[in-house]
């Protein structure tokens, strides 16, 4: 496992070379956030940062209900009881194992690994706008329904589960990169993401923080190519399989 520090960000990777899957600790002046959960493989390395740090773990956040961001959801779980797990009320359906689709919403099948087996429940359901210590919350669908990404009001990192990428190329879920498809394959609506996309753009992030790939540094620049390709993509007709 990699760590990679930012301010009151870590960055937890694994194979950052192959298949980079990224977790997040957040520093809080009594206490640590961890956002998104990775694999079952996460496990340990999540518990050792946290030790390191030397702060209770009372939060778990969770982007979106993609297996990849929760696989180690149920064993953190029963070695920190006392933490909170925390999802979009939307998404919670996916982490639950429901891939249907709601009423007003683009009729196009849910994609990824949808998680058939995890128990846990979360204690709080996530809507727009609401603040969990010094994250707030930004609803930015696309990857998924109810995939949600957390601003740090103190420093302006955001992370954003799958609504961007950074491995081989920064993108916009749904745009397809060469040697890492993945998160674009796993993409329920570009059009969407697209959308996502610009809200966070004019949010500003100092840091862009993401599910697979490396932070990215004064991303804004960056963001707003990604976005221009994406909606070459999505104008043109262009369709993403998974």
């Amino acid at each position: 496992m990699r760590v990679t520090r930012e301010g009151h960000l870590h960055q937890l990777t694994w194979l950052p070379r192959i298949f980079p899957v990224n977790c997040y600790l957040i520093e809080e002046e009594q206490e640590l956030t961890l956002i998104d959960a990775g694999m079952s493989y996460s496990l340990q390395g999540i518990l050792s940062q946290a030790a390191k740090l030397g702060k209770p773990l009372t939060r778990i956040i969770l982007t979106h209900g993609h297996m990849d961001h929760v696989g180690a959801l149920d064993a953190l779980k029963k070695q920190v009881p006392e933490a909170k797990v925390y999802i979009s009320e939307r998404d919670a359906a996916l982490l639950a194992g429901d891939r249907s689709l709601r009423a007003g919403e683009l009729q196009t099948p849910i994609k990824g690994s949808v998680p058939a087996k995890i128990v846990t429940r979360p204690d709080i359901l996530l809507h727009d706008g609401d603040s969990i210590g010094s994250l707030t919350a930004f609803s930015t669908p696309g990857h998924t329904p109810g995939s949600m990404s957390f601003q740090d009001r103190r420093s302006g990192a955001m992370i954003v589960g799958d609504a961007f990428q950074t491995f081989r190329a920064t993108a916009v879920s749904g745009k397809k990169v060469a040697w890492f498809p993945f998160p674009a394959m796993a993409t329920w609506s570009p059009e969407q993401a697209l959308v996502s996309a610009y809200r966070l753009i004019d949010l500003a992030p100092t840091v862009l923080a993401v599910g697979h790939g490396d932070l990215l540094i004064a991303p804004v620049e960056a963001m707003k190519r990604a976005a221009a390709e994406a909606e070459g993509q999505v104008k043109g007709g262009e369709r993403v399989h998974g």
